[in-house]
């Protein structure tokens, strides 16, 4: 007789004869330069946690003073009864903060991702997507009914080229689509040239800034701010979940964009409202941002001196321009290999393997933060050395 969830354990067990499978480690403090993992003190080196907010007091207390008001759950979705007043500020707020007329916040950057892009493009329109995008990305464009390209990574030139082959079908509507920071390698999407060629073609564009909130451009407003596109962008996509700290996702844009997306998105429709502390911890996070400019002075501080530290002991950083440093090491066993000896001498950085990257390009993806002292830089810095030499990687 067939087994009919037979497959479940053969295809976990040859991702352990690949090396490709995620061993999960458990983090048992809170998100901090030091933290516990796995019952062990490590110096962390692979947060998202970009400012260190996620432990900031003015956040705790925002949570704290929420869950007296309002308790720990709106008790509904939106659309029904969970539409609280503390939910309509934080989009009111973010929308400031982000320099557009209206915002709208999901659950999550990834459900924001596949709820709106297959309702933006349907049967007999076009989404034109760069090849590296992320996987909440191309989940949202599997989804759509309209026809798909793909451009080369970050390369406006055949980008020009998708748009040219595209005006000869008429298609209804165009969309582009592009990551602002992506997230393997820590290189930033030409997003000024991207938005040019669009509006030659009467093109739609949708930016996916999770990785650049909080970190580019003036106070922190994302890549829009830092190539000056602000208000040319129609679809801004964010998450809270780092740079800021907690979790969520939203997009930014027009009024009219926003009142499209909550009646059209299911997974916002579908979807229960965010807890009021965690709405209240976003707002907080947002004032921290723009008041607070010293932890972004200090993340980027700490990135120019980390990278050029790695590259000067001749690791592979690849074309990161962002705090996300990749230390590119080849075949997955090598990544495994180098973050196991990382975590015994201390330092907490996870491998990122096949299908994340190519099979050649597995590497140890270190993300900077805010909060790290010298010492910690140092101690990483030199740790690396030591576990590179030792594995023979420099």
């Amino acid at each position: 007789m067939r087994d009919p969830v037979g497959f479940l354990r053969q295809e976990y067990e040859q991702l352990v004869r690949d090396q490709l499978d995620w061993k999960l480690r458990i983090l048992q403090s809170s998100s901090s330069p030091r933290s516990l993992v796995d019952g062990k003190e490590v110096l962390m080196l692979c947060s998202n946690n970009y400012l260190g907010l996620s432990n900031h007091p003015k956040l705790k207390k925002a949570a704290i003073e929420a869950i007296e008001k309002y308790g720990v759950g709106s008790g509904s979705v939106r659309p029904i009864a969970g539409n609280m007043d503390i939910h309509m500020k934080l989009e009111e707020r973010l929308a400031r903060f982000k320099h557009t007329e209206a915002s709208l916040t999901f659950s999550a950057g990834f459900t924001a991702n596949q709820g709106l892009i297959p309702q933006l493009a349907d049967e007999g329109d076009l989404i034109i997507s760069d090849e590296l995008n992320h996987g909440s990305i191309i989940d949202g464009v599997r989804l759509s009914k309209a026809d798909r390209a793909i451009y080369k990574h970050c390369d406006t030139d055949d980008l020009a080229r998708v748009l040219d082959k595209a005006e000869a079908k008429n298609y209804r509507r165009i969309l582009i689509i592009t990551d602002g920071v992506f997230s393997m390698d820590g290189d930033m999407a030409p997003v000024d040239k991207m938005v040019k060629l669009a509006e030659q073609h009467g093109a739609m564009t949708y930016v996916d800034d999770a990785h650049g909130d909080g970190v580019l451009g003036e106070k922190g407003r994302g890549i829009t701010s830092h190539f000056k596109v602000e208000g040319r962008v129609h679809v801004e996509m964010g998450t809270f979940s780092k740079a800021f700290g907690v979790v969520g996702g939203y997009i930014a844009g027009s009024r009219n964009l926003v009142n499209y997306a909550f009646n059209k998105s299911r997974s916002w429709l579908l979807s229960a409202s965010s807890p009021p502390p965690v709405a209240a911890a976003c707002m907080a996070a947002i004032e921290v941002v723009e008041s607070e400019p010293q932890h972004l002075e200090n993340l980027w501080k700490n990135t120019r001196y980390f990278k050029k530290a790695l590259k000067d002991l001749g690791f592979d950083v690849g074309q990161s321009q962002t705090p996300i440093t990749p230390v590119i090491v080849g075949e997955s066993a090598n990544a495994k290999k180098m973050s196991m000896r990382l975590f015994e001498e201390g330092v907490f950085a996870l491998p990122i393997v096949y299908p994340m990257v190519a099979r050649d390009k597995a590497r140890i993806r270190t993300m900077m933060n805010a909060a790290l002292q010298q010492e910690h830089l140092d101690y990483a810095i030199n740790t690396f050395e030591k576990v590179g030499k030792e594995l023979k990687i420099i």
